[in-house]
């Protein structure tokens, strides 16, 4: 990790994709799949819990390509099938046969995409604030995925980001601010998911058959109040997915894992150890 940026962790190329990722700890492993806010990285989404999570698990988490760190070639086309590609291949690059996922937001579309895809690859997913089936694009992620940069708009995210408005403070505002503006992220950040984003939601939908196909446990956190993604879309997944629990978190919006970060951990160590 660079002593500098923290975001900045270890780097390998595959493709031509040039992948930033952090790799702690030891035991099952587990990969991270960030979400897709304006400026965020790997470290910024999971910081809180990674060094938690490493201290009984090998936990893998990559910047998604058109995202923080990881620098695509021109010409690159980001989609469902490529960010799956990435991470499998990153994961086959580490020597790395079996692991569980835990996917935020669109992460959670993309773990979902790769335990349709990799079956016997896959344990467990835990997903969080997840997208992954068709819904009305909320006011909040419609807001999320049209950023432009300035301090009073990331102010507005963060607040729609979070339950306890205590959390919008100047410092974090300003950190994430930068991170939005930082060399091309904007750029790269708004072809991700242009007007009418709409299509952003359907893209990252797998079909109800494909969800009834997923196996594996399942594990659905997600907060009440949460103004991205609506709780309903868990309640949604839970009715699709065969394997699947909800576990509700009260008071909260879509940052579970800094809001309730105890809470958090907690389902997921328990979720992981269990046999099934």
């Amino acid at each position: 990790m660079s002593e500098n940026v923290p975001e900045i962790g270890n780097s390998i190329t595959l493709d031509g994709v040039d992948i930033n990722y952090h790799d702690r700890g030891q035991g099952d492993a587990i990969l991270l799949i960030h979400g897709s806010g304006p400026g965020v990285t790997a470290w910024a989404n999971w910081r809180l819990v990674l060094p938690e999570l490493a201290t009984s698990h090998r936990v893998v988490a990559p910047d998604m390509a058109g995202f923080g760190y990881t620098h695509a070639p021109p010409g690159y086309r980001t989609s469902p099938d490529n960010w799956v590609a990435q991470a499998i291949g990153l994961m086959d690059a580490l020597g790395i046969a079996r692991f569980s996922v835990i996917g935020n937001s669109f992460g959670g579309a993309i773990a979902l995409r790769l335990a349709s895809m990799y079956p016997d690859r896959v344990r467990k997913v835990v997903l969080m604030g997840s997208v992954g089936t068709r819904f009305p694009i909320s006011e909040g992620l419609d807001k999320v995925w049209g950023y432009r940069p300035s301090r009073d708009a990331m102010r507005e995210l963060i607040g729609i980001f979070a339950y306890d408005q205590s959390i919008v403070t100047d410092d974090l505002v300003e950190l994430r601010y930068r991170a939005s503006i930082r060399a091309d992220a904007q750029e790269r950040f708004a072809r991700l998911f242009p007007a009418p984003r709409q299509e952003g939601v359907d893209m990252l939908a797998l079909s109800d058959a494909q969800l009834r196909a997923i196996r594996m446990p399942v594990a659905l956190v997600h907060g009440r109040d949460d103004r991205v993604i609506p709780f309903s879309v868990s309640e949604m997944l839970a009715s699709k997915l065969p394997n699947a629990t909800l576990h509700p978190i009260a008071n909260c919006g879509h940052w579970v894992q800094i809001e309730k970060k105890q809470a958090f951990l907690d389902i997921v160590t328990r979720f992981l150890e269990e046999n099934t």
